[in-house]
C-alpha cells in the first residue's frame, strides 16, 4: 500500500506545472523578463526575444532620451514647449494638448510618464530633435548602442505602425539604462498630481505604484494588437529589479504577472557586499620611499547571490609578493577572487591606496646609512 502511495505522488508531481515545483513566477503574457538592475543579471525569461509590439512601454526611450538631454545639460526642467498641430493631432492616450500651447518640460515630463500621453511625448520628440522621425533616429541609434538587437522604432509613442517591435529583453535593457537616471523616479512614482496650474488632473496608469511595496516605476502600453504591456520596476533593500511582460490578455493580469516576477527576485535573490574572508596584508616595495604599500578593493565589490548561497560564498585573495617603486596610486597589485559554491563568480582588483616614489641614489645612500646604525 505504501509503494502505491508513493507512485501515486510521484505521479502527482509529474504532471504538477513547473511553477508548483520550482517556484518559478507564474506569468499570463506572451513573453516575461526579470532583470536585476545592477549587474543586469537575468534571473528569469520566457520568449525574452520575441519580437512584439511594445504599445506605449516604446516610452521608456523616449524618456531615457529626454532623461539623457537634461542630464548633459541640454535641456531643462523649466524650459517651455511649444506644442504644433501634428503634436496637437496624437490620438490615444493624452493631456489634450493644444496647438501653440507652451508648457514646461516638468510638466511634460509628467504627462508622459503618469498618464502615457502621446500628444506630450511628440511634442517633446520635436522640441529636442526638431521633428519626430529625427528623434526616432536617435532612438534606434540609442537602443543600438544598449545592444537592444529586436528593436526598431517607428515612432516615440508606441501607437501602432508595421513594423515597430521590440523584444522583452530589450525593454528590460532600455528600462535598466532609464532607471539609472534618479530623477526619473520623482516622475514614474507620482500616483495622483496635476498639470496646468492644478486644471488637468493625472492619475499613474501603472497601478503598482499605489499597490506593491517598493515600486519604483515604469512604464505601461497597451493597443488592441500589443495586448497589454508592462515594464515595472521596484526597490527593496538596496536591489531593484526589472519585471517585464508583453502581450498579456488582460490590464489585471498584467500586474498580476509582474508583482508574481518581483515576488520570485525578491524572494530567491539578494545583492551582497563581499569583504574579504581575511585582512588584506601590505606588499613590499622595493626602491621606494615607503616599504610597503596597502592594497585595497579597486572597485565595488556587491555580487547578486541565490538566497540559498549565501553561506557559500567566499573569497580568495592573490597579491603579487613585491613591487619596484615608483608605484602610481590605484595600480593593481593583486585581484580577490569571489567563488559561490566552489564556482569563481567575479574577480575584483586589489589596488595600491597611494603612490610610492622611487629613491634618488642620494635617498638610497641616506637609507643604507640609517639601516647600518639600526643594526649596530
Amino acid at each position: 500500500m505504501k509503494r502505491i502511495l508513493a507512485a501515486f505522488l510521484c505521479a502527482c508531481l509529474l504532471v504538477l506545472p513547473a511553477a508548483a515545483v520550482t517556484g518559478a513566477p507564474e506569468t499570463e503574457a506572451g513573453s516575461a523578463v526579470l532583470m536585476e538592475k545592477e549587474t543586469g543579471t537575468v534571473l528569469y525569461e520566457d520568449h525574452a526575444h520575441d519580437k512584439l509590439e511594445p504599445a506605449s512601454v516604446t516610452k521608456v526611450m523616449t524618456l531615457l532620451l529626454v532623461m539623457e538631454a537634461i542630464d548633459s545639460g541640454r535641456l531643462k526642467l523649466d524650459d517651455m514647449v511649444t506644442v504644433s498641430a501634428r503634436a496637437a493631432s496624437m490620438g490615444g492616450s493624452q493631456v489634450y494638448l493644444k496647438e501653440g500651447e507652451q508648457m514646461t518640460v516638468d510638466d511634460m515630463l509628467k504627462a508622459v510618464a503618469v498618464v502615457s500621453g502621446n500628444d506630450a511625448a511628440v511634442a517633446l520628440a520635436e522640441h529636442l530633435a526638431g521633428s519626430e522621425s529625427a528623434f526616432v533616429e536617435r532612438m534606434n541609434q540609442r537602443a543600438h548602442e544598449l545592444g537592444m538587437e529586436d528593436t526598431n522604432f517607428l515612432n516615440c509613442t508606441g501607437l501602432p505602425a508595421a513594423g515597430h517591435l521590440t523584444s522583452a529583453y530589450d525593454i528590460a535593457l532600455m528600462s535598466r539604462a532609464l532607471i539609472g537616471h534618479a530623477k526619473i523616479r520623482e516622475y514614474t512614482t507620482i500616483w495622483m498630481d496635476t498639470i496646468r496650474d492644478g486644471q488637468f488632473q493625472l492619475a499613474n496608469t501603472n497601478k503598482l505604484v499605489r499597490f506593491y511595496e517598493g515600486c519604483t516605476g515604469l512604464k505601461t502600453g497597451s493597443t488592441d494588437s500589443a495586448l497589454y504591456c508592462l515594464s515595472a520596476t521596484a526597490e527593496r533593500d538596496g536591489m531593484e529589479l526589472i519585471a517585464v511582460v508583453m502581450k498579456s490578455p488582460t490590464s489585471a493580469q498584467r500586474f498580476e504577472s509582474a508583482k508574481s516576477l518581483l515576488n520570485f527576485g525578491f524572494a530567491n535573490y539578494t545583492l551582497l557586499d563581499i569583504q574579504p574572508d581575511a585582512a588584506i596584508p601590505p606588499v613590499e616595495v622595493s626602491l621606494g620611499t615607503l616599504d610597503q604599500v596597502q592594497p585595497i578593493l579597486g572597485q565595488g565589490s556587491r555580487i547578486l547571490v541565490d538566497r540559498n548561497e549565501l553561506n557559500e560564498v567566499t573569497t580568495e585573495l592573490r597579491l603579487t609578493d613585491n613591487v619596484e617603486a615608483p608605484v602610481e596610486q590605484g595600480q593593481k597589485l593583486g585581484e580577490m577572487v569571489v567563488s559561490v559554491g566552489g564556482q569563481e563568480r567575479q574577480v575584483i582588483p586589489l589596488v595600491a591606496d597611494q603612490a610610492v616614489e622611487r629613491l634618488t641614489l642620494p635617498g638610497i645612500f641616506a637609507k643604507f646609512v640609517k639601516q647600518l646604525f639600526m643594526a649596530g
